[in-house]
């Protein structure tokens, strides 16, 4: 099925949605890469700045605390202020603070700039997901999120890359990494700002399921602000926020930790390390655009719009809870193999949430993912100390491991079980009309 056809749109159209993708794409990979920096070198960082595991863990809880909050502050303002110039506002902010990382002199520095970092980054996701929820129809965004989630993994395979290039013998070799990739980042905001207008990013009618947004598209954006605590009341948040907090602990878990786990348990050296995590990332994006493809494609082929999104979601649990092997495997090629399958069904759960999280509200979309975004990122910050303090502890990280393996279990059951299973279109109608009395 042609990409174009498959998303539903005219020619026209169709054209200007896969060029907004492919930013959503690359802003993504710019996100991941001034992120995923730190991951990567953390063995040199803890050693150079002589960080015990629940300092690192205290490193990565202050980015997640301050991403939280940043989910709040940004996604209140891109469902008032027009997405096209937000996004760049993020972008310039988390490249610069990227940047400055490169100079940080002792922790107390590394404290402050990944903090700063974690505000700017959240501005990402609120602008991406209003960005696809605009352009693409219900049963297409779990395709199109795909896209938007991909980018991430892509950052981070090139990362480790890019970071051997430029890593020696010199302790803070790492630092050009840091600087370097900031500077990419500047280069996207000339490429949105000059290629995407302000009608493609407004919410485009033809392509909506259900005659409530031809007769209150009007109202959208005079809709009574205090309405919007009341969708927090809703089952659908209330799964979406569940669902959150265990898989943003599981990835950011995995992510700030894979490197370190690899060079401090199982003996790998620091470039077979860095090799292995762009492969690693390789196989989550693989499991990412599979996980939005197979729900694409169930949903054109008559499943339901929620049944197509959970068959794709329980693959991609499955996948993940191969981590609960992990404590007996030791440092085998078996070993290898399970983190690459795991990795793949983790990142591949990420759209299907998006999905979710797209249909609890059509107008508080910002609000819905912003709150939801930042309670995932205040348990994951909190579970990188649990993390770190019990490996410090144990002297182990696999048992850490098997309980993040766990963790996707959760919501995948709560989602068969509680998630109304009226059809996406009529509900987002109810969303609308309830929304804008």
């Amino acid at each position: 099925m042609p990409l174009m056809s498959s998303f539903g749109e005219s020619t026209d159209r169709s054209r200007r949605v896969i060029v907004i993708l492919i930013l959503l794409f690359l802003a993504s990979a710019v996100n991941y890469m001034d992120r995923q920096t730190l991951a990567v070198v953390s063995s040199r960082i803890k050693q150079e700045f002589q960080l015990k595991n629940e300092q690192y863990g205290m490193v990565e809880a202050v980015f997640g605390y301050s991403f939280a909050f940043g989910s709040l502050f940004w996604g209140f303002l891109v469902d008032r202020v027009s997405v096209r110039w937000v996004y760049p506002i993020g972008l310039i902010g988390w490249s610069l603070m990227g940047f400055l990382t490169g100079w940080a002199r002792d922790y107390d520095d590394l404290i402050a700039c990944r903090s700063l970092l974690g505000f700017f980054e959240s501005a990402h996701w609120p602008c991406g997901l209003k960005t696809t929820q605009a352009i693409l129809d219900p049963k297409s965004r779990a395709m199109g999120n795909s896209v938007l989630q991909s980018g991430t993994s892509i950052g981070a395979i090139l990362t480790p890359l890019v970071m051997l290039l430029v890593l020696t013998d010199d302790t803070g070799s790492w630092r050009f990494g840091f600087q370097g990739i900031a500077v990419v980042g500047g280069l996207w905001v000339f490429l949105w700002l000059g290629l995407v207008r302000e009608s493609d990013l407004q919410s485009n009618q033809a392509h909506s399921e259900h005659a409530a947004d031809d007769v209150h598209s009007h109202r959208r954006s005079t809709a009574p602000f205090g309405s919007w605590w009341q969708v927090l009341l809703q089952r659908k948040f209330l799964l979406v926020l569940l669902m959150v907090i265990c898989i943003n602990s599981m990835w950011q878990l995995l992510r700030a930790w894979l490197p370190m786990v690899m060079q401090e348990s199982y003996d790998y050296g620091e470039k077979e390390t860095l090799v292995f995590n762009s492969i690693w990332y390789a196989a989550t994006d693989v499991g990412c655009f599979a996980s939005g493809a197979l729900a694409l494609f169930l949903a054109h082929r008559g499943w339901t719009v929620k049944g197509s999104r959970l068959v794709a979601l329980s693959c991609c649990v499955i996948l993940c809870s191969g981590l609960c092997l992990v404590p007996w495997l030791g440092g085998s090629g078996l070993l290898l193999a399970i983190l690459l399958i795991a990795g793949a069904g983790a990142l591949g759960i990420f759209p299907i949430y998006y999905s979710f999280a797209q249909d609890v509200s059509h107008l508080h979309l910002g609000k819905v993912t912003s709150i939801a975004a930042a309670g995932g990122w205040l348990a994951s910050s909190r579970a990188h100390v649990a993390f770190g303090k019990l490996a410090d502890q144990t002297g182990r990280f696999d048992i850490g491991l098997v309980l993040v393996g766990l963790l996707p279990v959760i919501p995948l059951v709560a989602l068969w079980l509680f998630w109304p299973t009226e059809a996406v279109q009529n509900s987002n109608q109810e969303n609308i009309q309830g929304e804008t009395t």
